[in-house]
């Protein structure tokens, strides 16, 4: 008899029942870091635009007052958003607070779709540290120039961060660093690094 061949399953990429790996979730909670990239479904280009933006940042804020957040860095693209966020609380949980942002921005999209899931990055130990943590956030910044949007010398529109309380703080000026980790000091409660988190082991997820 002839070998039947194995039945293909088609994914339908709009489909949320199907989601990426993750680590376990206590990596995402209390003081965690972590660097999130949410990308348009078939990078679909035309909503990046001022008023976006502007309800971007509302959300943004809404998010670090539900959960404890501090964003020192966010980067909008035309096809794809990036973002940091650094927990401050030991309740803190970015899994919760992506969630809610991407249920109350999709709408700002329409018609275009965020993909089901989110992608991210959980910064290690040594990622944290502050000079580490300045180069992840630079090398965000510098997305737009890298990929040719504007030049190495002009600066990126919709490039920003959000720290509750102090609006008119710019990610890329030579002193924000030392106010950031002022800030980020006063703000963080002290048991907020109080969390047990199994070991990671090399840069591998769990299938």
């Amino acid at each position: 008899m002839p070998t039947q061949r194995p039945i293909r399953v088609l994914r339908d990429p709009l489909s949320r029942a199907f989601s990426l790996p993750r680590l376990p979730r206590e990596h995402y909670q209390a003081d965690a870091a972590v660097f999130w990239t949410l990308t348009i479904f078939d990078r679909t280009k035309g909503w990046l635009t001022p008023s976006f933006h502007q309800r971007f940042r509302e959300l943004m804020l809404d998010a670090a007052a539900r959960e404890g957040l501090l964003c020192p860095i966010y980067c909008l693209m035309p096809d794809h958003l990036h973002l940091v966020w650094l927990g401050l609380r030991h309740d803190t949980d970015q899994i919760t607070g992506m969630a809610f942002l991407r249920t109350y921005l999709e709408p700002e999209l329409s018609p275009a779709k965020f993909q089901p899931q989110p992608q991210d990055e959980v910064l290690r130990e040594e990622q944290r540290k502050r000079n580490a943590l300045a180069k992840v956030c630079c090398y965000i910044a510098a997305n737009p120039s890298r990929t040719g949007l504007i030049a190495e010398t002009e600066s990126w529109p919709y490039t920003g961060c959000i720290i509750p309380g102090y609006p008119k703080m710019n990610p890329v000026a030579e002193d924000f660093w030392p106010k950031f980790w002022r800030i980020h000091g006063k703000l963080q409660q002290p048991d907020a690094g109080n969390v047990t988190r199994p070991p990671l082991h090399g840069n591998k997820r769990p299938s």
